[in-house]
């Protein structure tokens, strides 16, 4: 009886101690450093010499990664690595801006001439 109500003191201490490996996997992807994108506002302000440089800094990011051995990395570290190549492509998309084709020109130019 007694050993009953000892064990039911210690209890909620073995509980914890069994859910504090859970809660600290979590933590783990909390850490690691997100890329962030520029807002399109930031970018619309900048100048044209600012852009080219940025640009020439994310080609110089992309290869330096390009370079590395990634095999030697862990995996949240190569995750990482996808989040920050994903947001540089996104930011480099945004200061380029969006080509129209020649195809798609003549296309949109006949589709014009049809409806009007």
């Amino acid at each position: 009886m007694k050993t009953i109500k000892r064990c039911k003191r210690y209890l909620p201490l073995f509980f914890a101690l069994f859910m504090l490996p859970a809660l600290n996997l979590h933590a783990a992807d909390a850490s690691a450093p997100n890329y962030e994108v520029p807002s399109r506002e930031v970018i619309a302000h900048m100048t044209k010499e600012q852009k080219e440089a940025r640009l020439e800094a994310i080609k110089a990011r992309v290869d330096e990664i390009k370079a590395m051995d990634r095999s030697m990395l862990s995996k949240d570290e190569r995750r990482a690595l996808r989040k920050e190549l994903r947001g540089m492509h996104k930011e480099a998309k945004v200061i380029t801006g969006v080509y129209i084709s020649i195809g798609a020109l003549i296309i949109i130019i006949l589709l014009l001439i049809i409806i009007i």
